[in-house]
């Protein structure tokens, strides 16, 4: 991809201090936290309205943010039919990392077998009432209503809720509206525009108070949960923790290779929003950090604004690893044997489950107990044998996913063939690059990239030519100065 490059060159901005950069005190906080819900744990307990007020916070912006950033992307783009086989492309990747995904998990707990000896017997299992409710969720879930649920019952619900998916959808129909209305829709992009610039300001704000909420929510969990559950089944932790960065490495380390780029570099890039899903545990709020520390790399908006969102969705390569691994530990566990052939049958419901319950609290959990009755073969209430230790896990499913939709949105715009490798490798190494030449508002890009919309009169464009950009070419995450 070409990107114009400005009169002057750019010269490298002074480094933060190691000791003023976010992640330093996201980092701090966490350890803080872990220690104040160990040592007294009562207090850690005390401590989850600030963490839950920081991630409902973050949430409370995610749903704008990715509605605006796809409106702004497809609404952008002369030719709809290369947004569609993106988004084609995109679907394609998913599955086949989900596979790959699945099929680690399989093997592992195939090779480790650590469920055997556990002699669990179903019908003495104890079900508590907070996990009854997520089970009942998920014997409820039908493996097809990810598809059926895409489509929302109301504009607003889905912003509501949360909903990403259906927040998707709206985005997707109402961008291509958009695109078709030319000149006319040109107004509404420009508004779009202003919008997810002050959105991202608004992020930035909140962001500020990052390591409060990752303090917040490391002191509850230790202080709810315990470390004797780390101590207790620390075996199946271990292994799912090293099948996890196994797949990290092998796996997206090899199609990032492929790319000619490194995947360590890309996650010491990215380190910020790491800290803050350790803290959390959970991605969703990293979701915007990412979008636009990619796009500063020169990934195309549209692409970004595309795959990042539905990938939080459809790419879940954490969950598929802890899906598989978990649903056989638990079939070993209570003395039920499944044939290869089982287990390939379980694998195949699995690529549906798996994004069934995307997006919804306990959604891993709920996808397992999904999977689990959707087979039939493997007793449901077996779950409660890990129930204890979901929360501890969930930390590495958040990771895991976070990483995987990184290298799928690079892969994506390489096979798009809008990839600007050496700035991306030239980003994600630190160095100074010329910043991206940012579209004024209501600009929308043509097929030939003469940057002329062809229903667009010349007027109109002339009108935007000294605006301000609304979107700041760096993320409100990605600082190097104080």
């Amino acid at each position: 991809m070409d990107h114009t490059s400005t009169a002057a060159a750019t010269t490298a901005a002074p480094k933060t201090r190691w000791y003023r950069q976010l992640y330093f005190w996201v980092l701090t906080a966490i350890v803080i936290g872990i220690l104040v819900g160990w040592l007294a744990p009562a207090t850690g307990i005390a401590m989850e309205p600030i963490g839950t007020t920081f991630v409902n916070a973050m949430k409370m912006l995610i749903g704008p943010i990715v509605f605006l950033t796809i409106v702004g992307g497809i609404a952008s783009v002369a030719d709809l039919k290369k947004v569609g086989m993106t988004g084609l492309k995109a679907l394609t990747y998913f599955q086949v990392g989900t596979i790959c995904a699945l099929a680690f998990g399989l093997v592992a707990i195939n090779v480790f077998r650590l469920g055997e000896g556990v002699n669990a017997d179903p019908g003495a299992i104890k079900t508590s009432d907070s996990a009854a409710k997520l089970i009942d969720a998920g014997q409820h879930q039908e493996w097809w209503q990810f598809i059926t649920n895409i489509i929302p019952t109301s504009v607003v619900q889905p912003f509501v809720v949360g909903d990403i998916l259906q927040i998707i959808f709206i985005a997707v129909v109402f961008g291509i509206a958009l695109n078709a209305l030319g000149k006319v829709g040109a107004p509404v992009l420009d508004g779009v525009q202003r919008l997810t610039g002050v959105m991202f300001k608004i992020l930035g704000f909140i962001m500020k108070a990052a390591p409060l909420g990752a303090f917040g929510a490391m002191a509850f969990a230790v202080g709810k949960y315990g470390v004797s559950s780390l101590t207790s089944m620390g075996g199946l932790i271990a292994l799912f923790y090293a099948t996890s960065i196994l797949f990290v490495v092998v796996v997206l380390g090899s199609v990032m290779a492929f790319l000619k780029l490194n995947i360590f570099s890309m996650i010491r890039h990215l380190k910020e929003e790491y800290m803050l899903i350790l803290g959390t545990s959970t991605a969703e709020p990293a979701l915007p950090g990412l979008m636009r520390k990619l796009e500063n790399a020169g990934v195309k908006k549209e692409t970004v604004g595309l795959v990042v969102p539905t990938g939080y969705s459809f790419n879940l390569d954490g969950a598929a690893i802890y899906l598989s691994l978990a649903a056989l530990y638990i079939a070993q566990a209570t003395n039920t044997h499944l044939s290869i052939g089982q287990q390939l049958g379980l694998l195949a419901v699995m690529l549906l489950t798996s994004k069934g319950a995307a997006g919804v609290a306990g959604g891993g959990f709920i996808a397992l107990t999904a999977t689990l009755a959707t087979i039939g073969t493997i007793p449901a209430a077996g779950i409660m044998l890990i129930f204890g230790i979901d929360k501890f896990m969930s930390e590495c499913r958040a990771l895991v996913n976070f990483t995987g939709n990184a290298v799928a949105t690079l892969f994506i715009a390489w096979w798009d063939r809008t990839l600007d490798a050496d700035r991306v490798r030239r980003v994600f190494a630190g160095e100074a690059v010329d910043p991206l030449p940012a579209l004024a508002p209501g600009h929308l890009e043509a097929a030939d990239g003469s940057g002329a919309h062809p229903h667009k009169e010349p007027a109109l464009q002339e009108s935007t030519a000294g605006v301000e950009p609304s979107l700041p070419a760096r993320s409100p995450f990605y600082s190097e100065t104080a």
